[in-house]
């Protein structure tokens, strides 16, 4: 089977939906974020299909769309809905890859009583996680890795953005027993063609296979 990959961060803000774009263009993968919170502007589908030149067939529908930017919980809140965890199921994308997006952290949680960990444990797919090279990271970084692993989740490995911190990234992957994936740095402008460029450099597709 072709691999499918969940991409997750330490925390919201990290960029990994531009991670996902390059992930996706890399590894000629479909794209899913399973609920988009927040509908003004582009959504993270749509930066993905632009970014990552994927065609329409590539990107899979989202399960849940909800109108305000915020956790997915209070998003399907003030929309009236509630989301139907159970319901969240891997779409077949037939031989190609996959890369799913959660949204935020681990610990988003989907209902008042289920976390985004909680579905990455039902699926049993490998995650990629996502951090920041920014101050704090550590502490960001060790706890989700500490989540995973008590949920049996298999870990491919970290991948930074931002600015070369070799000593934080060293530090996250020794003392956390992950592998370093690569590094994705800040672009401007950020256009297709530059993160094709500069992703195809930083990553191995190859390192992505489990």
């Amino acid at each position: 089977m072709s691999p499918r990959i969940i991409v997750t961060g330490t925390d919201t803000g990290i960029v990994k939906t531009v991670f996902s774009a390059g992930l996706a263009q890399l590894l000629g993968a479909s794209y899913w974020k399973p609920i988009q919170a927040g509908l003004d502007g582009e959504t993270d589908s749509q930066i993905v299909a632009r970014l990552g030149r994927l065609p329409a067939d590539r990107i899979v529908p989202e399960s849940y769309r909800f109108r305000a930017p915020a956790s997915p919980h209070f998003s399907a809140e003030v929309d009236g809905v509630r989301i139907d965890v159970e319901s969240l199921h891997v779409p077949d994308v037939g031989e190609r890859p996959l890369v799913i997006e959660g949204a935020g952290g681990l610990m988003v949680p989907l209902r008042r009583v289920a976390l985004y960990i909680d579905i990455f444990e039902r699926w049993r797919l490998p995650v990629v996680l996502c951090a920041s090279t920014a101050l704090g990271t550590i502490n960001h970084s060790l706890p989700s890795i500490e989540a995973l692993r008590k949920r049996h989740i298999i870990i491919l490995g970290m991948a930074f953005i931002g600015e070369r911190n070799a000593e934080t990234e060293s530090a996250i992957c020794d003392m956390g027993r992950v592998r370093w994936l690569g590094r994705l740095p800040w672009l401007s402008p950020l256009a297709p063609d530059r993160l094709q460029a500069v992703f195809k450099g930083a990553f191995i597709a190859n390192d992505f296979k489990t």
